[in-house]
C-alpha cells in the first residue's frame, strides 16, 4: 500500500476545561486544563483529535513523496499509522481520499487560505435560534457583555491641526449613494419585472468586453475590478419572484447574458431555501432574487497558485460586486443586501458544488422594498423611510 500525507494541514493545540472527581476529593474544584491536538485538513468535514504520538508521526511524513506502508512501519508504529489512515490524514493511493487530496492540490490552494476557508463555512445554522437560546440563558443583554464600541475613527491628530479639504460638489452619484441603504423589507405580493431583473444581473454581474489576451486564456472587462481580470466569481442564483422565471435555482452566465437553469423547486421550497442559505436571518428570506456569489478558485488560482494574498483577492471581488450590486438596485428604486452569514455547506449542496474547487463567498440579495418597515434599516439620512418612522 503506497502512502503520503495529505497536501493541506495543520495542527492545533487547544485547551479544553476538564471534570476530574479526584481533584474535588483533594479539595480542588474538579476543573483542570486539558490541552489536545487537533488536526485541520480542508479535504475532512470536521476537525480531527490526534494523541501526541499521532500528531507526530504525521508531521514526519512527506506530503508529496509516496511511501510503502511497510516501509514506514520501520519507523512509525503500525497501529499509529492504522489510525492515521482511519482519521484521512494519511492518504492511501487510489482511495476515495486520495480523489479528494487531489482536487485540493489541483486547485493549488495556499495552505493557509484553505484552512481558514474550509473551517469557517456553516452547515444548518439558524441564527434565529441562536439569538433566541443566548436571550433566555443569559441574564443580561449582548451590549452589556461586548462593552462599549470603539470609537468609529482612530484619529492621529488633534483637530486644530487637521487640514480640512474642500466638500465636492453633490452629483447623480451622490444621491445614488446616499439611497443606498441595506434592505430588510421587501413586498411578497409584488414580482419583479424582467427587465428589473436582468438590469440588476448585467450591471453587477455581465461582462461587458471578453479579451482573448493569450491562446488559451480569455480576460474579462466588467463594472468592477478582478485581480488579473479573471473574474473568478461566479453568480449563482435563487429566484422567488421574477415575472416570466419559475423559481428556482440557476446560473447566471455573464458572458451570455443568460441564465443556466440547475433546479426548478417552486415557491415554497425556494422560500425554505432562502431561509437556509441565509442562516434563518428572516429579514433577507423574502428578497426575490438571492444571488451567491462563489469563488472560482482554480481560476484564480491559476495564476496566483499557491501565493499569500490569492483568497484575498477572491474575498475582495466580492466586495466590489456586491457594491455595484447594491448601486444598480438602487438606481432602479430596488433594495438589496448581503451578507456572511450563511450555511456554505447548504449551498454547495444545493447547487452540486464541489467545495474543494468551488465555493460560496456571501450571499446578496435584491427585490421591491415594502411599503411597510416591519425590519430595522439603518437609513440615518432618512433616505428610504421619513424621520417620524420610529421602527
Amino acid at each position: 500500500m503506497l502512502l503520503r500525507r495529505c497536501s493541506v494541514l495543520m495542527i492545533e493545540s487547544r485547551e479544553r476545561l476538564a471534570f476530574d472527581l479526584s481533584l474535588v476529593a483533594a479539595g480542588g474544584s474538579g476543573l483542570h486544563h486539558k490541552i489536545e491536538w487537533c488536526a485541520l485538513a480542508p479535504h475532512l468535514a470536521e476537525d480531527v483529535l490526534l494523541t501526541i504520538e499521532e500528531a507526530t508521526t504525521i508531521c514526519a511524513i512527506s506530503p508529496s513523496r509516496w511511501n510503502q506502508i511497510e516501509d514506514l512501519a520501520v519507523q512509525h508504529r503500525r497501529c499509529v499509522l492504522d489510525a492515521l489512515l482511519d482519521k484521512r490524514l494519511l492518504v492511501a493511493e487510489g482511495t476515495e481520499t486520495h480523489e479528494s487530496d487531489l482536487a485540493l492540490r489541483n486547485t493549488h490552494w495556499r495552505a493557509a487560505s484553505a484552512v481558514a476557508h474550509y473551517r469557517s463555512r456553516w452547515h444548518a445554522v439558524d441564527t434565529e435560534q441562536a439569538e433566541q437560546e443566548f436571550a433566555e440563558n443569559s441574564e443580561t443583554t449582548l451590549l452589556a457583555q461586548l462593552g462599549p464600541a470603539p470609537p468609529p475613527v482612530r484619529e492621529r491628530s488633534s483637530p486644530e491641526v487637521r487640514q480640512r479639504l474642500e466638500r465636492p460638489l453633490s452629483t447623480a452619484l451622490d444621491d445614488l449613494l446616499d439611497r443606498r441603504v441595506t434592505c430588510r423589507n421587501y413586498d411578497r405580493s409584488r414580482s419583479l419585472t424582467s427587465s428589473q431583473f436582468s438590469s440588476v444581473l448585467y450591471r453587477a454581474f455581465g461582462a461587458r468586453a471578453v479579451d482573448h489576451y493569450a491562446p488559451g486564456v480569455q480576460l474579462l472587462k466588467k463594472g468592477a475590478p478582478s485581480a488579473g481580470g479573471l473574474h473568478p466569481t461566479e453568480a449563482y442564483l435563487l429566484v422567488q419572484r421574477v415575472d416570466g422565471i419559475e423559481p428556482g435555482l440557476y446560473h447566471y452566465h455573464p458572458i451570455e447574458h443568460a441564465l443556466e437553469p440547475i433546479n426548478v423547486v417552486g415557491p415554497d421550497m425556494a422560500a425554505a431555501l432562502a431561509k437556509r442559505f441565509v442562516a434563518a436571518q428572516a429579514y433577507f428570506v423574502d428578497a426575490h432574487v438571492l444571488v451567491v456569489p462563489t469563488g472560482r478558485f482554480i481560476r484564480n488560482f491559476w495564476k496566483y497558485r499557491n501565493h499569500a494574498k490569492a483568497y484575498r483577492a477572491l474575498i475582495l471581488d466580492v466586495g466590489h460586486l456586491s457594491q455595484t450590486l447594491y448601486l444598480a438596485a438602487t438606481e432602479l428604486g430596488l433594495g438589496a443586501f448581503i451578507t456572511a452569514a450563511i450555511n456554505e455547506v447548504d449551498i454547495e449542496e444545493a447547487f452540486g458544488l464541489d467545495p474543494l474547487v468551488e465555493g460560496p463567498l456571501a450571499v446578496c440579495g435584491f427585490g421591491i422594498r415594502a411599503q411597510e418597515r416591519t425590519e430595522v434599516e439603518f437609513d440615518p439620512l432618512h433616505m428610504v423611510w421619513p424621520s417620524t418612522d420610529n421602527v
